[in-house]
């Protein structure tokens, strides 16, 4: 079983390989939206690195942890695509290959992010185990965010997993 210390450090060393993805993201669009969309998710992930560093903080003080509300800075799906449908028109036919690929990497460390955090959930107790429900809550839903913009500029015909048109009657 992980201790509650090793598994805020193994959390930090998640959350700054993500954030430094989402950093190196901006850096590598050349889409004024899709920068917003990176440092947002970049700036949530340092969030995060905050907040485990104050937990860890206060286990070596205290000997324990208190959860303390988390909250995100990426909306919810449902207002995300909301948002993103509302720019279709201005992203249609531009060059997205560079986004792609940031994404379809995001997608992955993300989800290794999400299993992580399942697992503790999974094997903490108290407060350890609710502040690690908040995150795996938290990256499930960048989860959705990184595949709707995948998806959307992919054009897959899918968004959000439900199939946007079917070419059979």
């Amino acid at each position: 079983m992980t201790t509650i210390e090793d598994a805020i450090t193994k959390a930090i060393d998640y959350e700054t390989r993500i954030r430094d993805l989402y950093r190196d993201a901006v850096d590598g669009t050349q889409d004024p939206k899709g920068k917003r969309v990176f440092q947002a998710l970049a700036d949530d992930e340092q969030r995060h690195i905050d907040y485990l560093e104050a937990k860890r903080t206060q286990w070596h003080a205290e000997g324990r942890i208190r959860f303390e509300s988390l909250t995100s800075l990426i909306p919810d799906a449902k207002r995300l695509m909301a948002e993103v449908d509302a720019l279709k028109e201005t992203m249609a036919g531009e060059d997205r290959r560079d986004e792609k690929r940031m994404l379809s990497k995001a997608l992955q460390v993300e989800v290794e992010t999400s299993a992580f955090y399942r697992d503790m959930v999974a094997q903490m107790e108290g407060d350890a185990r609710v502040m690690f429900a908040r995150f795996l809550e938290i990256e499930d839903g960048h989860i959705a965010a990184v595949q709707a913009e995948l998806d959307y500029i992919s054009h897959t015909g899918f968004w959000f997993d439900f199939q946007e048109f079917d070419m059979e009657y």
